[in-house]
């Protein structure tokens, strides 16, 4: 055959393949469309039962894809991912106010009960992928408590492109051990917690989750969000790597606290909080190894409190604040905090004379920091032990108040 020849008809054979199919081969081994198992998926009929006969056939066989194709799928319990299975909808990266769209589960379940049932229970080594889950009652003017969307148990539990619109609770990797857990390209619009992370033993990732107003953006819910709501919450965790992670009209940003196994450690890169009262808020942390920012912003101010025994660390990270902002890192606890590369702008709107950092506790370095404004940049109360400030840059001339009854020292400052 010419070469010319067989070319063409290599093209022709490529070109007369399908690059992309509405659902996987379904009839595989390992692959189970929940169309096959009844779903109808008009946003009316009750599929719960069809997608448990789905997800039950899978787990049987060892383990696959449950695959849901376009549709709006009415799940009027709750769903249980078994063991080395995924649940698979259409989407291949979050979406935003998607409801409706693509491969969309609808819960209804639980209306008013913060503790019932979780929608989606992930177990060892099972996913949630390209999927959206929508609360279609859920009270646009007075949001009601709903239980936890999504709740792990087991290691490798893994959440992959995901859009939960409106939970009141979105991920609970806490209740039970999660280790090596898995978030990655996660957006939702939590009401209440974001995501819950304790009894985690071995390394868990949470990468890309984006926590903003992906049902409702009215000022009505701006005000509920930042009265009452957290987005991240870590309790026992050892070595969470966190990365490129955002949130937005919460009360408390990042929060890390310690429950019955103790407080964590976790490295946090490229990610930040905005327009709430508080970015971060510590209570415990390992005392060998911490909480570590790094190139992060916050809109709102830090708070590490009298529990916190770890050395906690912000390095090259951005501060300013909101109207309502006064002092925009207030340093208690017998750990010892850092602030490496980092700039302070907008503290003390009100004029009330409030320093960016109020130091009070075990330990301070402030190096190689841009104070932006001629305020009262610094106050080291009583309680400071060890203070160290160097490198700096005082706009508007140094402004530190030093109360401290342990040691200082401060060297190679500039003022201007």
């Amino acid at each position: 055959m010419p070469t010319c020849v067989a070319f063409a008809l290599a093209i022709l054979f490529i070109l007369s393949v399908p690059v992309h199919s509405a659902e996987p081969p379904v009839g595989e081994k390992g692959v189970y469309s929940v169309t096959k198992f009844g779903a109808k998926g008009d946003g009316k009929t009750d599929d719960t039962a069809a997608f448990r006969k789905a997800l039950d056939a899978a787990a049987k066989d060892g383990g696959g894809i449950v695959f849901v194709p376009t549709g709006n799928y009415a799940i009027k319990t709750h769903l249980s991912i078994p063991d080395h299975v995924t649940l698979e909808g259409v989407f291949t990266a979050p979406t935003a106010r998607t409801q409706y769209k693509g491969s969309t589960l609808l819960a209804f379940e639980g209306k008013g009960k913060a503790d019932g049932e979780p929608f989606i229970f992930l177990h060892a080594n099972s996913t949630l992928k390209g999927i959206t889950v929508f609360y279609p009652e859920q009270d646009k003017t007075n949001p009601v408590p709903y239980p936890w969307c999504v709740r792990g148990a087991g290691d490798n539990c893994s959440i992959i492109d995901v859009l939960l619109s409106n939970p009141w609770q979105a991920v609970d990797f806490g209740t039970h051990p999660c280790g090596r857990h898995m978030i990655r390209n996660l957006y939702s619009q939590p009401l209440h917690t974001g995501i819950f992370v304790d009894k985690c033993f071995d390394v868990g990732r949470i990468e890309n989750v984006h926590l903003w107003p992906f049902w409702e953006a009215t000022p009505a819910m701006e005000k509920f969000q930042t009265g009452q709501a957290t987005a991240f919450i870590f309790g026992r965790t050892d070595w969470e790597f966190v990365t490129g992670c955002f949130c937005i009209w919460y009360k408390v940003g990042f929060h890390f606290t310690q429950f019955a196994d103790g407080p964590g450690n976790v490295v946090i890169t490229n990610s930040g909080s905005d327009i709430g009262p508080t970015a971060v808020l510590v209570e415990g942390s390992q005392g060998h190894a911490g909480h570590v920012f790094t190139n992060c912003q916050f809109m709102a101010n830090v708070e590490v409190r009298e529990t916190n025994t770890g050395p906690i660390k912000f390095n090259n990270c951005g501060f300013w604040g909101i109207p309502t902002t006064t002092t925009q890192a207030d340093i208690k606890g017998s750990g010892h905090v850092f602030f490496n590369q980092c700039h302070f702008a907008s503290w003390d709107q009100a004029g009330k004379g409030s320093p960016a950092i109020l130091a009070n506790g075990n330990g301070l370095t402030v190096n190689g920091c841009d104070f932006m404004e001629a305020k009262k940049h610094i106050v080291l109360g009583p309680d400071s032990k060890a203070s160290i400030i160097m490198g700096s840059r005082f706009r508007g001339g140094m402004q530190i108040e030093n109360n401290s009854k342990g040691k200082v020292e401060m060297g190679l400052n500039v003022e201007e």
